[in-house]
């Protein structure tokens, strides 16, 4: 395998599959086999999901919600995921740790660096959840900051096209996908790869994105494989 650890982002909005809300079980079922496929050859895997499925924060602001509460409901709607992911796991005997930046001793760890090291370390699928556990910022960010903090080799930032493009190409089918972007290009031309905090924090550190498209089935292993799967954000040279 091309990389050692890495830090998987799914969207809440990938679990919901068609329906467009909730969690669709054949959905987070298949995510769970391929995410055990990758762990099964060697490579540690850490996992960030957002929460947009059960709360989104912005439509919450939107219609005139206090920014905070609103960004504490999307923090444990990344928990109930969180669990979901987690039970799915384990169900196909796949050993996990819960690790979440809002304390809830009853149903997970409270996240410290060095136990999610140690339990990669171990083998076990690490499950981030709760954000960083401060508002105004998103799971992107959560899932930069992590990676960033794990060590991480690489961030799969998984989406639901196969790439990042110069317009959206469910509107504009002439869109033009990029193989390759650097973070300063995605800053400038403000591509929604990931937001600003996330993709800055990833420059600073040199730690690399691959944006592909995760409902085509084994995509996140040709990632780790080395595939030229989907847009690589990288400090181009």
């Amino acid at each position: 395998m091309k990389y050692k650890r890495i830090l998987l982002k799914l969207s809440g909005e990938a679990l919901s599959g068609s329906q467009g809300q909730g969690i669709d079980a054949e959905i987070l079922n298949i995510f769970a086999g391929e995410i055990k496929a990758v762990q099964e050859s060697g490579v540690e895997i850490g996992v960030v999901l957002g929460g947009g499925n059960i709360h989104r924060g912005v439509a919450g602001t939107t219609n005139g919600m206090d920014r905070t509460t609103s960004d504490h409901m999307g923090m444990l709607a990344t928990i109930i995921n969180a669990l979901a992911m987690q039970d799915a796991l384990e169900r196909i005997g796949v050993e996990t740790r819960l690790l979440s930046a809002i304390e809830m001793n009853q149903i997970a760890e409270p996240y410290i660096r060095r136990r999610a090291m140690r339990h990669l370390e171990k083998k076990r699928v690490v499950i981030f959840a709760g954000g960083t556990g401060n508002p105004y910022f998103t799971t992107d960010t959560a899932a930069a900051l992590r990676a960033n903090e794990i060590d991480a080799d690489l961030i799969l930032k998984a989406t639901k096209v196969d790439g990042v493009y110069d317009m959206d190409p469910v509107l504009h089918p002439e869109a033009t996908k990029f193989e390759e972007l650097s973070y300063i290009d995605v800053l400038n031309r403000g591509l929604k790869v990931m937001d600003s905090t996330a993709i800055s924090l990833c420059m600073d550190n040199a730690i690399d994105i691959i944006v592909f498209n995760v409902s085509r089935h084994g995509n996140i292993g040709k990632v780790v494989e080395g595939e030229k799967i989907g847009t690589l954000v990288t400090n181009l040279k």
